[in-house]
């Protein structure tokens, strides 16, 4: 067998497996003679990914451990060994081309070992109490008197099924039907293969040639049945038949693993909360993906860009422990008529959106600065913010540019930054 390993992922052979965090394991077994040879495999080879602007080396040998060691520590972008000749190059390596543990690499060196060939006439049993069995597994798989398979990565098929029509079909009612017995279809096998499906892609084959693609999408991993039905029953108005269909198509591109459901989560039981997924699926498929959408907190210190939009579902963390409005203005918006003592005090008087307020009590200030590291206009940049209360109970939170004593921190503008109650 040939291994061949590569730093960067490209796809030239049936059989890869990962080495590392920055490598391939190929298996060439049978397949460099379709491309002229394992020279000119590795020239080829080497051409493409430089042309796709990334670096790489390749070493061709009969074991993966030597692969591994010559590829990443020979020095040289294209190694060819010659098979039985793995003891003699993997000599002049450091240890660390064998893939030892840290352990092991920190005991080699409290006993001078630097070389694999320091390794080779050290006898088995003192060698395995100073530096683990571990290291003799390695240098064995190296010079392949041990065995070492490679756990190949096998791709994902994506569930799909597929219902070929006899005769071609432009109702409602009947396409419908065809869709319901795609997913009665679908459901098994997904229960099969322990999957839920987050997307469900719909593909319609029509008379003329054309294809017509739909999805729908779910907030949770599921394969309820009939929950897939009415989720498609929203798409339907969107179906053109054109000249007829002949066949439909259901494939799953997004799924999660969803193991089955515990007996006991069946019984009735007042203190569990509903599930909200398939009316946030329903609500979602009529209005649209950005219909619904929780806000959650991200680390900013600027409060504008301290929330940010997640999945319904999603549960938000972080909140800060401080207050803030129920309602934040998208960007803040100036004040105007502001009569306010400075350097500390809030505002008194001011007028916004055309209306004047006039300020009965306040707190503050809670001193912001700028995020000095996203622009050099935030380097000195300072807002002072106020909890304030009108007359007529109306609580807002307004800010103050500058700290009202040095310049550079900002122009002494008020502005309106979000609404309490």
């Amino acid at each position: 067998m040939h291994v061949l390993l590569l730093p960067n992922w490209i796809c030239w052979t049936p059989i890869a497996a990962v080495s590392g965090s920055d490598g391939l394991w190929f298996d060439l077994t049978g397949t460099t003679h379709l491309f002229g040879g394992e020279e000119r495999f590795c020239r080829r080879l080497l051409g493409f990914l430089k042309r796709l602007g990334f670096a790489a080396t390749i070493a061709i040998a009969s074991t993966p451990g030597a692969a591994h060691a010559l590829a990443r520590y020979s020095g040289r972008p294209v190694t060819l060994l010659p098979s039985g000749s793995e003891a003699e190059a993997l000599a002049p390596l450091p240890l660390a081309a064998l893939r030892l543990d840290a352990s092991a690499l920190t005991a080699a060196a409290r006993f001078g070992i630097e070389r694999v060939a320091d390794l080779y006439p050290m006898p088995r049993g003192p060698l395995a109490r100073r530096l683990g069995l571990s290291t003799v597994e390695r240098l064995d798989q190296a010079r392949g008197m041990i065995a070492e398979p490679i756990i190949p990565v096998v791709p994902f098929e994506r569930p799909e099924v597929t219902r070929r029509l006899l005769e071609p079909i432009g109702t409602p009612e009947s396409i419908a039907q065809v869709i319901s017995d795609l997913v009665d279809d679908l459901v098994p096998l997904l229960r099969q293969r322990g999957l839920g499906v987050r997307k469900v892609a719909l593909g319609i084959d029509r008379v003329d040639g054309d294809v017509q693609h739909l999805s729908i999408g779910a907030s949770r991993a599921t394969r309820d049945g009939k929950h897939l039905k009415r989720m498609f029953a929203l798409k339907l108005p969107e179906v053109d038949p054109g000249l007829r269909i002949e066949a439909m198509h259901l494939v799953v591109p997004h799924s999660e693993p969803l193991d089955a459901s515990a007996v006991a989560a069946l019984i009735e039981d007042n203190t569990r909360s509903p599930d909200l997924a398939p009316l946030i699926d329903q609500l979602i498929g009529r209005s649209g993906p950005s219909a619904l959408f929780r806000v959650a907190s991200h680390e900013s210190d600027v409060p504008e860009r301290a929330v940010r939009r997640v999945e319904p579902l999603a549960e938000p963390k972080g909140w800060p422990a401080w207050k803030r409005p129920t309602r934040l203005l998208h960007y803040p918006e100036q004040l105007s008529n502001v009569i306010a003592l400075l350097p500390d005090h809030p505002p008194r008087r001011f007028t916004w959106r055309r209306q004047d307020y006039r300020v009965i009590a306040g707190d503050g200030p809670e001193r912001i600065h700028g995020e000095w590291w996203r622009r050099p206009g935030e380097l000195w940049a300072v807002r002072d913010y106020f909890r304030v209360e009108a007359e007529g109970g109306l609580r807002f939170w307004v800010f103050r540019c500058g700290d009202g004593v040095d310049g550079p921190t900002g122009d002494l503008t008020w502005y309106m930054h979000g609404v309490f109650g």
